[in-house]
Protein backbone atom coordinates (compact mmCIF):
# COMPACT_ATOMS: atom_id res chain seq x y z
CA UNK A 1 0.00 0.00 0.00
CA UNK A 2 0.86 3.35 -0.65
CA UNK A 3 1.99 6.00 2.07
CA UNK A 4 -1.88 8.01 1.86
CA UNK A 5 -3.87 4.88 1.70
CA UNK A 6 -5.58 4.17 5.69
CA UNK A 7 -3.55 1.52 7.33
CA UNK A 8 -5.13 -0.25 10.06
CA UNK A 9 -2.61 -0.02 12.58
CA UNK A 10 -2.97 3.67 12.69
CA UNK A 11 -6.56 3.14 12.77
CA UNK A 12 -8.03 5.81 15.22
CA UNK A 13 -9.47 3.05 16.88
CA UNK A 14 -13.14 1.79 18.32
CA UNK A 15 -15.81 3.65 20.32
CA UNK A 16 -15.01 0.63 22.66
CA UNK A 17 -11.36 -0.80 23.12
CA UNK A 18 -11.11 -4.68 22.30
CA UNK A 19 -7.89 -6.45 22.38
CA UNK A 20 -6.81 -6.78 18.49
CA UNK A 21 -7.45 -10.28 16.86
CA UNK A 22 -4.68 -12.59 16.41
CA UNK A 23 -4.91 -12.91 12.60
CA UNK A 24 -6.84 -10.55 10.84
CA UNK A 25 -6.06 -6.53 10.70
CA UNK A 26 -8.61 -4.34 12.47
CA UNK A 27 -10.35 -3.50 8.69
CA UNK A 28 -10.73 -7.29 7.96
CA UNK A 29 -12.28 -7.95 11.15
CA UNK A 30 -14.73 -4.36 10.64
CA UNK A 31 -15.46 -6.78 7.03
CA UNK A 32 -16.21 -10.14 8.93
CA UNK A 33 -18.53 -8.00 11.20
CA UNK A 34 -20.75 -6.87 8.73
CA UNK A 35 -20.94 -9.88 6.49
CA UNK A 36 -22.05 -12.25 9.95
CA UNK A 37 -24.84 -9.06 10.81
CA UNK A 38 -28.44 -9.21 10.38
CA UNK A 39 -28.88 -6.20 8.80
CA UNK A 40 -26.24 -7.21 6.05
CA UNK A 41 -28.22 -10.60 5.12
CA UNK A 42 -31.56 -8.79 4.97
CA UNK A 43 -30.12 -7.01 1.77
CA UNK A 44 -30.65 -9.79 -0.25
CA UNK A 45 -34.82 -8.88 0.19
CA UNK A 46 -34.17 -5.09 -0.47
CA UNK A 47 -34.17 -3.74 -4.00
CA UNK A 48 -33.04 -1.01 -5.78
CA UNK A 49 -35.43 0.08 -8.78
CA UNK A 50 -37.49 -2.89 -9.02
CA UNK A 51 -39.45 -4.56 -6.39
CA UNK A 52 -38.41 -7.78 -4.88
CA UNK A 53 -41.75 -9.74 -6.15
CA UNK A 54 -40.99 -8.49 -9.69
CA UNK A 55 -38.58 -10.93 -11.04
CA UNK A 56 -35.50 -12.89 -9.68
CA UNK A 57 -32.70 -11.65 -11.65
CA UNK A 58 -33.04 -7.99 -11.15
CA UNK A 59 -30.35 -6.40 -9.12
CA UNK A 60 -30.86 -6.62 -4.77
CA UNK A 61 -29.11 -3.86 -2.19
CA UNK A 62 -27.10 -7.47 -1.39
CA UNK A 63 -25.84 -7.88 -5.08
CA UNK A 64 -25.29 -3.86 -5.55
CA UNK A 65 -22.95 -3.94 -2.67
CA UNK A 66 -21.02 -6.95 -3.84
CA UNK A 67 -20.63 -5.05 -7.34
CA UNK A 68 -19.67 -2.21 -5.33
CA UNK A 69 -16.88 -3.86 -3.28
CA UNK A 70 -15.98 -5.61 -6.74
CA UNK A 71 -15.36 -2.48 -8.33
CA UNK A 72 -13.58 -1.00 -5.41
CA UNK A 73 -11.36 -3.02 -4.70
CA UNK A 74 -9.97 -3.30 -8.42
CA UNK A 75 -9.75 0.16 -8.48
CA UNK A 76 -8.04 0.53 -4.93
CA UNK A 77 -5.71 -2.36 -5.88
CA UNK A 78 -4.42 -0.29 -8.49
CA UNK A 79 -4.00 2.97 -7.02
CA UNK A 80 -2.24 1.04 -3.80
CA UNK A 81 -5.26 1.78 -1.35
CA UNK A 82 -6.10 -0.34 1.81
CA UNK A 83 -8.90 -3.06 -0.25
CA UNK A 84 -9.74 -4.59 3.39
CA UNK A 85 -11.42 -1.20 4.48
CA UNK A 86 -12.71 -0.93 0.69
CA UNK A 87 -14.83 -3.81 1.28
CA UNK A 88 -15.80 -2.96 4.51
CA UNK A 89 -17.58 0.49 3.42
CA UNK A 90 -18.80 -1.50 -0.12
CA UNK A 91 -20.60 -4.28 1.87
CA UNK A 92 -21.68 -1.79 4.61
CA UNK A 93 -23.10 1.54 2.94
CA UNK A 94 -26.10 0.29 2.58
CA UNK A 95 -27.68 -1.15 5.43
CA UNK A 96 -29.70 1.18 6.43
CA UNK A 97 -31.74 1.38 3.24
CA UNK A 98 -35.37 1.03 3.43
CA UNK A 99 -37.46 -1.17 1.57
CA UNK A 100 -38.85 -0.31 -1.75
CA UNK A 101 -35.18 1.40 -2.84
CA UNK A 102 -35.46 5.48 -2.16
CA UNK A 103 -39.39 5.35 -2.20
CA UNK A 104 -39.19 3.96 1.14
CA UNK A 105 -36.37 6.81 2.47
CA UNK A 106 -38.58 9.21 0.66
CA UNK A 107 -42.04 8.23 2.97
CA UNK A 108 -39.99 7.33 6.14
CA UNK A 109 -38.16 10.92 5.84
CA UNK A 110 -42.13 12.62 5.46
CA UNK A 111 -43.17 10.38 8.44
CA UNK A 112 -40.34 11.16 10.58
CA UNK A 113 -40.55 14.65 9.72
CA UNK A 114 -41.61 16.07 13.01
CA UNK A 115 -39.30 13.93 14.74
CA UNK A 116 -35.96 15.08 13.46
CA UNK A 117 -36.56 12.99 9.29
CA UNK A 118 -34.63 9.99 8.52
CA UNK A 119 -31.93 9.87 5.87
CA UNK A 120 -30.36 6.43 4.57
CA UNK A 121 -26.79 7.04 5.23
CA UNK A 122 -27.16 8.19 8.49
CA UNK A 123 -29.33 4.99 9.26
CA UNK A 124 -26.55 2.70 8.06
CA UNK A 125 -24.39 4.61 10.37
CA UNK A 126 -26.57 3.76 13.21
CA UNK A 127 -27.24 0.26 12.15
CA UNK A 128 -23.51 -0.75 13.01
CA UNK A 129 -23.18 1.71 16.05
CA UNK A 130 -26.56 0.73 17.87
CA UNK A 131 -29.43 -1.42 16.21
CA UNK A 132 -27.10 -4.70 15.88
CA UNK A 133 -26.91 -6.47 19.03
CA UNK A 134 -24.47 -8.88 19.03
CA UNK A 135 -21.88 -8.52 21.80
CA UNK A 136 -22.41 -8.42 25.51
CA UNK A 137 -20.54 -4.96 26.20
CA UNK A 138 -21.68 -2.63 23.67
CA UNK A 139 -24.52 -2.18 21.52
CA UNK A 140 -23.95 -1.95 17.97
CA UNK A 141 -20.65 -3.60 16.21
CA UNK A 142 -17.92 -1.58 17.16
CA UNK A 143 -16.34 -1.02 13.94
CA UNK A 144 -13.37 1.37 13.47
CA UNK A 145 -13.69 4.99 12.69
CA UNK A 146 -12.88 4.50 8.87
CA UNK A 147 -15.46 2.46 9.06
CA UNK A 148 -17.69 4.36 10.48
CA UNK A 149 -16.88 7.45 8.57
CA UNK A 150 -16.60 5.61 5.33
CA UNK A 151 -20.14 4.14 6.14
CA UNK A 152 -21.46 8.02 6.46
CA UNK A 153 -21.62 8.85 3.16
CA UNK A 154 -23.66 11.89 3.13
CA UNK A 155 -25.37 13.99 6.20
CA UNK A 156 -27.87 16.93 6.53
CA UNK A 157 -25.34 20.04 8.94
CA UNK A 158 -28.13 19.71 11.49
CA UNK A 159 -27.94 15.89 12.33
CA UNK A 160 -23.60 16.23 11.64
CA UNK A 161 -24.38 18.74 14.83
CA UNK A 162 -25.60 16.70 16.55
CA UNK A 163 -23.49 13.56 16.14
CA UNK A 164 -20.76 16.36 16.38
CA UNK A 165 -21.97 16.97 19.78
CA UNK A 166 -21.93 13.49 20.92
CA UNK A 167 -18.77 12.51 18.91
CA UNK A 168 -16.38 15.89 18.94
CA UNK A 169 -13.66 15.39 15.76
CA UNK A 170 -15.53 12.14 15.24
CA UNK A 171 -17.32 10.86 11.91
CA UNK A 172 -19.64 13.74 11.19
CA UNK A 173 -16.75 16.60 11.71
CA UNK A 174 -16.01 16.90 7.76
CA UNK A 175 -19.39 17.84 7.19
CA UNK A 176 -19.19 20.58 9.31
CA UNK A 177 -15.11 21.75 8.86
CA UNK A 178 -15.44 20.83 4.93
CA UNK A 179 -12.97 18.36 5.04
CA UNK A 180 -12.79 14.73 3.07
CA UNK A 181 -12.94 11.51 3.90
CA UNK A 182 -9.95 8.64 3.19
CA UNK A 183 -9.34 7.66 -0.27
CA UNK A 184 -10.95 4.45 0.44
CA UNK A 185 -14.52 6.27 1.31
CA UNK A 186 -14.03 8.71 -1.60
CA UNK A 187 -13.36 5.47 -4.40
CA UNK A 188 -16.43 3.72 -2.80
CA UNK A 189 -18.93 6.46 -3.55
CA UNK A 190 -17.29 6.80 -7.08
CA UNK A 191 -18.13 2.70 -7.43
CA UNK A 192 -21.40 2.99 -5.94
CA UNK A 193 -22.12 5.65 -8.26
CA UNK A 194 -20.44 3.57 -11.25
CA UNK A 195 -21.99 0.22 -10.25
CA UNK A 196 -25.70 1.77 -10.08
CA UNK A 197 -25.42 3.41 -13.51
CA UNK A 198 -24.85 0.10 -15.04
CA UNK A 199 -26.83 -2.53 -13.07
CA UNK A 200 -29.98 0.11 -13.67
CA UNK A 201 -29.25 -0.10 -17.58
CA UNK A 202 -28.65 -3.88 -17.41
CA UNK A 203 -32.27 -4.23 -15.49
CA UNK A 204 -33.79 -1.80 -17.14
CA UNK A 205 -33.41 -3.58 -20.51
CA UNK A 206 -34.20 -6.58 -18.94
CA UNK A 207 -37.27 -5.48 -17.82
CA UNK A 208 -38.25 -4.24 -20.98
CA UNK A 209 -38.71 -0.90 -19.71
CA UNK A 210 -35.61 0.49 -21.72
CA UNK A 211 -34.44 -0.45 -25.30
CA UNK A 212 -31.08 -0.38 -26.64
CA UNK A 213 -32.82 2.06 -29.28
CA UNK A 214 -33.21 4.20 -26.49
CA UNK A 215 -29.87 3.69 -24.77
CA UNK A 216 -28.03 4.69 -28.01
CA UNK A 217 -28.96 8.74 -27.47
CA UNK A 218 -26.96 8.19 -24.65
CA UNK A 219 -23.08 9.13 -25.53
CA UNK A 220 -21.38 6.84 -22.72
CA UNK A 221 -23.63 4.02 -24.03
CA UNK A 222 -23.87 5.25 -27.43
CA UNK A 223 -19.66 4.32 -28.09
CA UNK A 224 -19.85 1.38 -26.63
CA UNK A 225 -22.51 -0.60 -27.98
CA UNK A 226 -21.13 0.74 -31.33
CA UNK A 227 -17.66 -0.25 -30.54
CA UNK A 228 -19.23 -3.57 -29.52
CA UNK A 229 -21.16 -3.83 -32.87
CA UNK A 230 -17.92 -3.29 -34.56
CA UNK A 231 -16.14 -5.87 -33.52
CA UNK A 232 -18.62 -8.25 -33.31
CA UNK A 233 -21.52 -7.86 -36.10
CA UNK A 234 -24.28 -8.93 -36.08
CA UNK A 235 -24.88 -9.69 -32.18
CA UNK A 236 -27.27 -8.74 -30.44
CA UNK A 237 -30.04 -9.64 -27.50
CA UNK A 238 -28.40 -10.33 -24.10
CA UNK A 239 -24.81 -10.30 -25.67
CA UNK A 240 -24.81 -7.71 -26.98
CA UNK A 241 -26.25 -5.58 -23.60
CA UNK A 242 -24.02 -7.57 -21.76
CA UNK A 243 -20.51 -6.57 -23.68
CA UNK A 244 -21.80 -3.00 -23.80
CA UNK A 245 -21.86 -2.78 -20.44
CA UNK A 246 -19.05 -4.47 -19.48
CA UNK A 247 -16.93 -2.38 -21.70
CA UNK A 248 -18.39 1.20 -20.53
CA UNK A 249 -17.63 -0.19 -16.63
CA UNK A 250 -14.25 -1.26 -17.78
CA UNK A 251 -13.99 2.25 -19.21
CA UNK A 252 -14.98 3.64 -16.41
CA UNK A 253 -12.75 2.18 -14.38
CA UNK A 254 -9.60 2.88 -16.30
CA UNK A 255 -10.50 6.87 -16.05
CA UNK A 256 -10.68 7.01 -12.69
CA UNK A 257 -7.60 4.97 -12.17
CA UNK A 258 -5.74 7.55 -14.49
CA UNK A 259 -7.43 10.49 -13.30
CA UNK A 260 -6.74 9.72 -10.16
CA UNK A 261 -2.82 8.97 -10.49
CA UNK A 262 -2.54 12.48 -11.47
CA UNK A 263 -4.47 13.93 -9.16
CA UNK A 264 -2.57 12.18 -6.28
CA UNK A 265 0.75 12.41 -8.07
CA UNK A 266 0.06 16.40 -8.13
CA UNK A 267 -1.36 16.54 -4.24
CA UNK A 268 1.38 14.39 -2.91
CA UNK A 269 -0.45 13.59 0.21
CA UNK A 270 2.39 12.38 3.14
CA UNK A 271 -0.11 9.83 4.60
CA UNK A 272 -3.99 9.10 5.23
CA UNK A 273 -4.40 12.44 6.94
CA UNK A 274 -2.98 14.54 4.81
CA UNK A 275 -5.69 13.56 2.18
CA UNK A 276 -8.51 15.14 4.30
CA UNK A 277 -7.07 18.68 3.68
CA UNK A 278 -7.33 18.32 -0.39
CA UNK A 279 -10.01 18.59 -2.75
CA UNK A 280 -11.22 15.14 -3.77
CA UNK A 281 -8.37 13.15 -5.32
CA UNK A 282 -10.57 9.98 -6.19
CA UNK A 283 -12.35 11.73 -9.25
CA UNK A 284 -13.23 11.25 -13.25
CA UNK A 285 -11.89 13.14 -15.64
CA UNK A 286 -14.27 16.05 -16.46
CA UNK A 287 -15.21 14.46 -19.71
CA UNK A 288 -16.06 11.24 -17.96
CA UNK A 289 -17.63 13.23 -15.10
CA UNK A 290 -19.93 14.78 -17.57
CA UNK A 291 -21.01 11.42 -19.41
CA UNK A 292 -21.58 9.22 -16.51
CA UNK A 293 -24.12 12.81 -15.23
CA UNK A 294 -26.34 12.39 -19.12
CA UNK A 295 -26.62 8.89 -18.25
CA UNK A 296 -27.75 9.78 -15.17
CA UNK A 297 -30.20 12.10 -16.08
CA UNK A 298 -31.52 9.55 -18.96
CA UNK A 299 -32.20 6.87 -16.81
CA UNK A 300 -34.18 9.73 -14.22
CA UNK A 301 -36.58 10.65 -17.17
CA UNK A 302 -36.93 7.25 -19.07
CA UNK A 303 -36.33 4.39 -15.84
CA UNK A 304 -37.21 6.01 -12.46
CA UNK A 305 -40.44 8.00 -13.64
CA UNK A 306 -41.25 5.24 -16.15
CA UNK A 307 -44.89 5.18 -15.17
CA UNK A 308 -44.48 1.31 -14.78
CA UNK A 309 -42.07 2.17 -11.90
CA UNK A 310 -43.88 5.08 -10.93
CA UNK A 311 -46.92 2.81 -9.98
CA UNK A 312 -45.39 0.74 -7.89
CA UNK A 313 -43.49 3.24 -5.55
CA UNK A 314 -46.91 4.89 -5.40
CA UNK A 315 -48.14 1.46 -4.06
CA UNK A 316 -45.12 0.97 -1.93
CA UNK A 317 -45.12 4.52 -0.29
CA UNK A 318 -48.80 3.36 0.90
CA UNK A 319 -47.83 0.41 2.39
CA UNK A 320 -44.96 1.88 4.44
CA UNK A 321 -47.04 5.19 5.16
CA UNK A 322 -49.53 2.20 6.22
CA UNK A 323 -47.21 0.95 8.58
CA UNK A 324 -45.86 3.70 10.46
CA UNK A 325 -48.98 4.98 11.56
CA UNK A 326 -50.06 1.47 12.87
CA UNK A 327 -46.74 1.30 14.74
CA UNK A 328 -47.47 4.81 15.96
CA UNK A 329 -50.75 4.46 16.87
CA UNK A 330 -50.15 0.91 18.69
CA UNK A 331 -46.37 0.58 20.22
CA UNK A 332 -47.31 -3.19 21.26
CA UNK A 333 -47.07 -3.75 17.13
CA UNK A 334 -43.32 -3.50 17.61
CA UNK A 335 -41.21 -6.51 18.73
CA UNK A 336 -39.69 -5.84 22.23
CA UNK A 337 -35.94 -5.13 20.40
CA UNK A 338 -37.78 -2.00 19.72
CA UNK A 339 -40.49 -0.78 21.60
CA UNK A 340 -38.81 1.72 24.19
CA UNK A 341 -35.45 1.93 22.06
CA UNK A 342 -35.38 6.26 22.13
CA UNK A 343 -38.97 7.91 20.48
CA UNK A 344 -41.20 5.66 20.01
CA UNK A 345 -40.87 7.26 16.57
CA UNK A 346 -37.65 6.51 15.86
CA UNK A 347 -38.18 2.82 17.29
CA UNK A 348 -41.03 2.76 14.58
CA UNK A 349 -38.57 3.98 11.85
CA UNK A 350 -36.06 1.50 12.73
CA UNK A 351 -38.29 -1.28 12.53
CA UNK A 352 -39.69 -0.41 9.09
CA UNK A 353 -36.06 0.27 7.19
CA UNK A 354 -35.11 -3.01 8.71
CA UNK A 355 -37.90 -4.57 7.18
CA UNK A 356 -36.92 -6.63 3.46
CA UNK A 357 -39.42 -5.75 0.85
CA UNK A 358 -41.62 -9.14 0.94
CA UNK A 359 -41.58 -8.80 5.08
CA UNK A 360 -43.20 -5.16 4.63
CA UNK A 361 -45.34 -6.16 2.03
CA UNK A 362 -46.97 -9.63 4.36
CA UNK A 363 -46.95 -7.35 7.54
CA UNK A 364 -48.93 -4.55 5.56
CA UNK A 365 -51.66 -7.53 4.54
CA UNK A 366 -51.94 -8.64 7.69
CA UNK A 367 -52.57 -5.66 9.49
CA UNK A 368 -54.50 -3.70 6.97
CA UNK A 369 -56.04 -6.65 5.39
CA UNK A 370 -55.69 -4.96 2.08
CA UNK A 371 -53.48 -7.24 -0.81
CA UNK A 372 -51.61 -4.06 -2.51
CA UNK A 373 -49.03 -5.83 -4.41
CA UNK A 374 -50.01 -9.18 -6.39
Amino acid sequence: MRVYASHPERSRGRRHAEAPAPTRSEFQRDRDRIVHSSAFRRLVYKTQVFLNHEGDLFRTRLTHSLEVAQLGRSIGRSLGLNEDLIETIALAHDLGHTPFGHAGQDVLNACMKEHGGFEHNLQSLRVVDVLEQRYPRFDGLNLTFESREGILKHCARKNAELIEAREPGGVAQRFLSGGQPSLEAQLCNLADEVAYNAHDVDDGVRSGLLTLEQLETVPLVQRYLRETLADHPGLGGKRLLCETIRRMLSQQVYDIIDASEVLLAEAAPADAEAVRGHAPLIRFSPDMRAASHELKRFLFANLYRHPQVKGMRERAEEVLRDLFQAYMADARLLPPDFAGAGSHARACADYIAGMTDRFAIREHERLTGRKLFV
